[in-house]
């Protein structure tokens, strides 16, 4: 895996391995870059476990299921700490508010409605949905309970 000064692959209690701050990040920082295998769209939707794909651009996905992928621990939560953000191509998990030394990095996965129930979420947060959903649809979430 590639090393990073601001964080650290551990076990969490969200899910399995999570990433946690080695030090005191700032609100807006860089934190880690999302890095693997860039495959075309048609590639993406072929793969077993479309759970480490990130969209890149229009014809490029970056399949993130590779050992070198620290960011691919990052779990979800449906009160995240970071967001990714596509910066020259590159796609990079970017501190939405200050996070804390030893705090659990998180991102909300964006997932879009099909299939919903197959992605349950363990986040704990109050603001939780039950499901790994972009927030654009925690109200058809809500209006299903």
């Amino acid at each position: 895996m590639i090393n990073n000064k601001w964080v650290l692959v551990r076990g969490s209690d969200i899910e399995g391995k999570g990433v946690f701050a080695k030090q005191d990040i700032s609100k807006g920082t860089k934190v880690i870059e999302y890095v693997g295998i860039k495959v075309t769209k048609k590639e993406a939707d072929e793969l077993e476990n479309p759970r480490y794909v990130f969209n890149l651009n229009k014809k490029y996905d970056i399949n993130g299921n590779v050992p070198w992928n620290k960011a691919g621990f990052i779990n979800h939560s449906c009160d995240p700490n970071c967001e990714p953000e596509n910066i020259n191509g590159s796609i990079w998990l970017i501190s939405l508010r200050d996070i804390k030394k030893d705090e659990e990095l998180s991102y909300n996965y964006g997932y879009d409605m099909e299939d919903y129930k197959d992605w349950p979420c363990n986040c704990g947060s109050s603001k939780c949905v039950g499901y790994m959903v972009a927030e654009e649809h925690w109200h058809k979430i809500i209006k299903m309970r």
